[in-house]
C-alpha cells in the first residue's frame, strides 16, 4: 500500500519500507537561514533536493533505515576579498542511518562513519536540507578573480595627511612637562 509523503513531516521509516523518493524545487527566499546568509539578495535563487528512502535487512530484528539526500543551489554571498556579489555554488550529496531515539542516534554517531539521526515519524526533511547546504558554506566566500581591482591599502589618504599634521602624543606629554616645571 503506497502512501503520500510530506517532507515537513515525513515518517522516516515508513519512506524506507516503501523505497520512496520526494523531491522538490524551491525558491530560497522560502528558508530563512539561507536568506540570512544571502544578505536578502536571494530573490529569484532556487533550491533542489531530492530524497530516497532504503531499508537495509528489513528482515533482520534490528532493519537498518536509510535516507539518501541531494540538494544544490546556487547563492549569492559577499566576496570577502572585493566585497562585491558572487554566486556560490552549494551541492549535498549525503545519506543519513536512522537509530531508534536521540540517544541511541547520538551515542552511534560518534562511532559511525555515517551520519546518524533519531527516526521520526514526523521528520522535517526540508530543514535537514537547509541544515546540510549550511554546512557546505565556505566560510570565506570570494571570486577566484575578483571583477574588480583589490584595493589593498589599510589606510586611505585623508588618514595619512590627518596624522602628519598631528602631533605626537609624545611631544604633547614634553610640553606638559615643560609646563609644570616652570610652574614650581
Amino acid at each position: 500500500m503506497s502512501k503520500e509523503f510530506t517532507a515537513r513531516r515525513l515518517d522516516v521509516r515508513r519512506f524506507a519500507e516503501e523505497g520512496a523518493t520526494l523531491s522538490g524545487r524551491e525558491p530560497v527566499r522560502q528558508h530563512e537561514r539561507l536568506m540570512a546568509e544571502t544578505q536578502g539578495r536571494g530573490g529569484p535563487c532556487e533550491l533542489n533536493w531530492s530524497a530516497a528512502g532504503e531499508m537495509r535487512n528489513p528482515r533482520h530484528v534490528h532493519p537498518e533505515i536509510w535516507l539518501h539526500l541531494k540538494a544544490d543551489a546556487v547563492l549569492p554571498l559577499t566576496c570577502q576579498r572585493c566585497l562585491g556579489p558572487v554566486e556560490v555554488p552549494l551541492a549535498v550529496d549525503r545519506s543519513f542511518r536512522f537509530a531508534a531515539d536521540e540517544d541511541m542516534a547520538a551515542a552511534e554517531d560518534e562511532q559511525a562513519e555515517e551520519d546518524v539521526l533519531a527516526v521520526s515519524r514526523s521528520f522535517d526533511l526540508v530543514e535537514l536540507v537547509e541544515d546540510e547546504l549550511l554546512m557546505e558554506m565556505p566560510l570565506a566566500p570570494r571570486h577566484e578573480v575578483c571583477p574588480e581591482p583589490v584595493r589593498m591599502q589599510v589606510q586611505d589618504e585623508d588618514f595619512e595627511e590627518a596624522s602628519d599634521r598631528r602631533e605626537s602624543a609624545f611631544a604633547a606629554l614634553g610640553k606638559l612637562k615643560i609646563g609644570r616645571n616652570q610652574d614650581k
